[in-house]
């Protein structure tokens, strides 16, 4: 069987507090794309058989396939199991949820293969436990999330869409460092509410004047490099330009897309990831 795991922007990201469990309460609009991992997966004997098209990614416990399909198969007393091979497109450390979208994307997967017939909701409640990003990745929607990941608010609209040119530099952004250096009462804390109603509404516009990401700041202190993507995004023409996540990939956005032929290639020069893809309402998957 083959999968496909889509990857995910933050059109809008706000670190609303510090919870006393460490975490941080977040209020963010994610939006699934089509840049995405391709994963082959199928059913062997027994144990977990993991392997990828790069040396960069564990294949042992470590990786979020592994954890899930380890976890699925202990829940589920599955007697069986999994040989799957991951071809990642996503880089990693960007801020696109590649681990989580692989993570979604087994689970999907597996309670295909073994006609688990478990529901969305029971696959993103399954998935929270390994990854706060992992529920909306089950679902592959655009929405309002809050809490760490786990609350869901889908955006009802079918009309939405826009054309995004992904940079990301060489190095990455660590999440951990990212929220510990982040001052809250001082950071920018954009419009959640006003970025949903520009979606809803298909106002382009309000869309391009709500983009903001409170982990930006802390992320350009730690990768110089954002801030100089952003402004030659703008250079260019994008409309809008927007670190991802914790970062360090960021996205120009725009309705032009005469601008891919000269922008890529100057990108391409330049930094080690540049990626074509869109922003879209749902996926029929």
């Amino acid at each position: 069987m083959k999968v496909k795991a889509y990857a995910k922007v933050n059109l809008a990201l706000d670190v609303v507090r510090k919870r006393e469990d460490g975490y941080h309460d977040l209020e963010m609009i994610m939006s699934p794309i089509t840049l995405h991992d391709l994963i082959i997966i199928e059913k062997i004997p027994e144990g977990i058989a993991l392997t990828a098209n790069t040396y960069r990614v564990p294949t042992d416990e470590r990786n979020i396939m592994y954890k899930v399909a380890a976890l699925m198969i202990e829940r589920y007393h599955i007697h069986g199991g999994v040989k799957m091979h991951v071809y990642k497109h996503i880089p990693s450390q960007a801020g696109l949820a590649g681990g989580s979208a692989d993570g979604a994307a087994v689970i999907r997967a597996i309670n295909k293969l073994y006609k688990l017939h478990l529901s969305l909701a029971q696959m993103a409640d399954l998935g929270k436990e390994v990854g706060a990003d992992i529920p909306f990745c089950i679902y592959n929607k655009l929405a309002v999330v809050k809490g760490i990941g786990e609350k869901l608010d889908f955006i009802k609209t079918h009309d939405f869409s826009a054309h995004l040119l992904l940079v990301k530099p060489k190095k990455g952004v660590s999440t951990k460092r990212c929220f510990e250096s982040l001052d809250i009462p001082h950071a920018s804390h954009p419009n959640i509410e006003k970025m949903a109603h520009g979606i809803r509404t298909v106002n382009y516009e309000e869309v391009i004047a709500s983009l903001g990401n409170t982990l930006e700041t802390p992320s350009l202190e730690m990768v110089k490099d954002i801030a100089t993507i952003k402004q030659e995004l703008l250079d260019f023409g994008f409309d809008g330009a927007l670190m991802s996540g914790s970062g360090s990939c960021v996205f120009g956005i725009t309705k032009d897309e005469s601008l891919f032929d000269e922008a890529i290639p100057y990108f391409r020069k330049k930094y080690p990831f540049v990626r074509r893809t869109e922003i879209l309402d749902e996926f029929h998957i």
